[in-house]
């Protein structure tokens, strides 16, 4: 192709901490151009960061359905979207944009509900729309060495998994000290009904479907709020039963203090463990029974093929976050360049998480939710 993908960007204006992620992100690889955008409900706030990153003043719009209607109609129109809102308007805008034929990135959580993420399923479906969610953690090289070696068979049968996910960032009421990220995240109405178990919660669920493939058959929560006059979660206890033999458990909390960014997996078959810290990503541990612990670094002779494809530069250079995103948009641009090409694409093999797992996501803070209210009642996933 002789050219890049065109995209366009809603919400991630000024202040906004993933807007700016994701434009790292996508173009790291060098396979997107951002052309257009709608990144603030406040019209000066999108003129300023659409100035500020280069963009044509009429490719800068007021709101994002102006956006959706002359893109469409533009010869050199976006082929598609990174919609880096809060969560109230993930939907929304993306069903604005389906309809038009426009591609969608979009981040997590999907939906304010399972109901509402299904409806939009439908569309994406029905108008042929290629659509990504950016669980990014998927988009780590030994997360995905992680997944290759219980596919291969190395760990055999899985009997324990354990992830975590704590923060201390939102120990005292920060929502009321003027800070954005705090104040909608806290906010059920651009939240959701989960606050911990929607930011980071569904993060860890995320991680552990991705690499052990196992699916979820009943969990048990119990949630909380620390901080008085909080009105959503900012602690989650989730023990699970999967499909199978295999049990499980999730905590998510952001009122551990100590803790920045802790994202944490462990995998325990019949034949061997594995382990991986999200703060110290570019190893994954792994040990066979009755054997020395083996450390395997990323991008090392050691990795997966499916490992190193995802590594830019050599081992000792680390790598994490925002590669893990530029992954995502990485492994995306191959399917957006066969469907503006009109080219045949073979999916099989894609990494990135789509809609389905949007609507996972949901249904788990939804039965998180139902569980907790009932006591912690064990509870039909």
């Amino acid at each position: 192709m002789d050219r890049k993908i065109r995209i366009g960007m809603v919400g991630g204006g000024r202040d906004a901490f993933i807007g700016g992620v994701h434009r790292i992100a996508l173009r790291l690889d060098g396979y997107y151009e951002l052309v257009a955008g709608s990144f603030s409900s406040n019209f000066n706030n999108s003129k300023e960061t659409g100035s500020n990153l280069g963009l044509d003043k009429d490719r800068i719009y007021e709101t994002y359905q102006e956006m959706a209607e002359k893109e469409s109609n533009r010869v050199d129109g976006i082929d598609v979207v990174s919609i880096v809102t809060p969560n109230h308007l993930h939907v929304p805008v993306a069903k604005i944009f389906a309809d038009k034929g426009i591609n969608i990135i979009c981040d997590k959580p999907l939906a304010m509900s399972s109901a509402e993420a299904i409806e939009l399923k439908k569309i994406i479906e029905s108008k042929k729309i290629i659509f990504a969610l950016t669980h990014n953690y998927t988009g780590y090289p030994m997360v995905r060495h992680a997944k290759h070696l219980i596919q291969r068979g190395d760990l055999g049968t899985i009997r324990v998994i354990q992830a975590e996910y704590p923060q201390d960032w939102l120990t005292t009421k920060a929502e009321d000290s003027g800070l954005k990220q705090a104040e909608w995240r806290t906010d059920p109405n651009r939240s959701g009904g989960g606050g911990c178990i929607g930011d980071i919660g569904t993060h860890a669920f995320n991680l552990i479907r991705f690499i052990s493939g196992l699916e979820v058959d009943e969990l048990s929560a119990d949630i909380h709020t620390f901080v008085k006059g909080r009105l959503l979660d900012d602690n989650a206890q989730i023990m699970l039963r999967f499909k199978g033999d295999a049990k499980g458990a999730i905590w998510s909390s952001q009122v551990a203090v100590g803790n920045e960014n802790s994202l944490q997996i462990r995998v325990y078959g019949e034949k061997a463990g594995i382990e991986w810290k999200q703060e110290d990503p570019n190893y994954l541990y792994y040990t066979k029974f009755g054997q020395p612990t083996q450390r395997i670094t990323r991008g090392s002779e050691s990795a997966s093929k499916e490992a190193n494809d995802s590594s830019r530069i050599p081992p000792g250079h680390p790598e994490g976050y925002l590669e893990g995103f530029a992954n995502i948009y990485s492994d995306v641009s191959k399917e957006l360049y066969s469907k503006i090409n009109n080219q045949k694409y073979d999916n099989s093999k894609d990494c990135y998480p789509t809609i389905h797992d949007g609507i996972e996501g949901m249904r788990f803070i939804e039965k998180v939710l139902e569980s907790s209210k009932n006591n912690s009642k064990w509870t039909v996933f």
